[in-house]
């Protein structure tokens, strides 16, 4: 995949490709609809696809009070990306010559310099100043353009609860902030993932039989308070995870750590960025009598991680 920034790499998108376009957070099944669409035109018309992507959020700039926490950071995203199959990335940082453009000079951009054959976008996609430009107006502003626009529909899928809902990065969002991994899988069509850089913690993981990596992951949405069921990457290997989120309650702390204790692993971790995927919810947090009854609690939860370290929790229903 070749990987290009600003509008200047935009216009030197081949003529004739197919484009889509949009912030791709999360990289959700919704977005895979959209990516699919377009390498599916891309084959029938024997051209090239581009995606355009906006890297960080134009909010970030505009409104930083109300920037969405990300789903995936840089890296993670065009990792993914990569993986969906796409041949050339274009990522559109919220600088000013971005941000000041209209709907209708983004179009005009797109129609008389980028000329592609077709441009693919889901249904509630927004585009320009204000994201005042709709999809139902680049609909009506491509007739006769010699650029078809296709619009791809919500893609539906079916939670645990056996509610039918509309994937979309708000609903992932709302899903992680109530620890409910499995139903995020479901959405997002993979295990959530956090990435983050192994720092120093405590320390005393190690002193009651269970060493932990801590992970600065302040890029990303962290889930709610709780223990999980994760996997680790580490080189070649992956270990399965106990994984704690949230404060030491046990100990008097109330900071907030993500801390992993990586099944099976030993080794110096330290500075490396790793990516820790969260399989299934184990238990809330609470405060223990002692490191005893802890450490009891402990053996409980690795156990339960270990008997998830083959489960993929983005497949327990039949999506629709």
């Amino acid at each position: 995949m070749d990987r290009v920034e600003g509008l200047d790499g935009l216009r030197q998108t081949p003529p004739g490709g197919v484009l889509a376009v949009g912030n791709f957070d999360g990289m959700h099944l919704g977005h895979r609809a959209i990516i699919d669409e377009a390498i599916r035109l891309g084959r029938q018309h024997g051209s090239k696809v581009t995606l355009v992507t906006f890297e960080p959020h134009p909010l970030s700039v505009l409104r930083p009070d109300a920037v969405p926490p990300r789903l995936s950071p840089a890296t993670l995203k065009q990792s993914l990306i990569e993986k969906a199959g796409v041949d050339r990335l274009v990522l559109l940082a919220p600088y000013p010559d971005v941000l000041s453009m209209t709907a209708r000079h983004f179009w005009e951009l797109v129609r008389d310099e980028v000329r592609p054959a077709a441009w693919v976008a889901g249904d509630s996609f927004t585009f320009g100043k204000g994201a005042a430009g709709t999809i139902e107006q680049l609909v009506d502003w491509s007739r006769g353009s010699g650029v078809a626009v296709h619009v791809v529909p919500p893609r539906q899928v079916v939670l645990m609860d056996m509610q039918i809902v509309a994937v979309s990065s708000t609903l992932a969002r709302f899903l992680i902030s109530e620890g409910r991994l499995r139903d995020a899988a479901i959405v997002l069509g993979r295990a959530y993932a956090l990435v983050g850089r192994v720092v120093h913690g405590r320390h005393r993981g190690r002193t009651i039989g269970f060493p932990t990596i801590n992970l600065d992951c302040a890029d990303q949405m962290i889930p709610s308070d709780g223990v999980y069921a994760g996997r680790c990457r580490v080189g070649d290997a992956a270990y399965p995870a106990a994984v704690n989120i949230g404060p030491a309650p046990t100990f008097g702390e109330s900071a907030r750590t993500v801390e992993a204790h990586l099944i099976g692993f030993s080794g110096d971790l330290y500075g490396q960025t790793l990516q820790l995927e969260l399989l299934d919810f184990i238990r809330d947090q609470r405060t223990f009598a002692g490191t005893e009854a802890l450490r009891i609690q402990l053996n409980r939860d690795v156990a339960m991680a270990d008997g998830l370290k083959n489960f993929d929790p983005a497949r327990p229903l039949a999506h629709i």
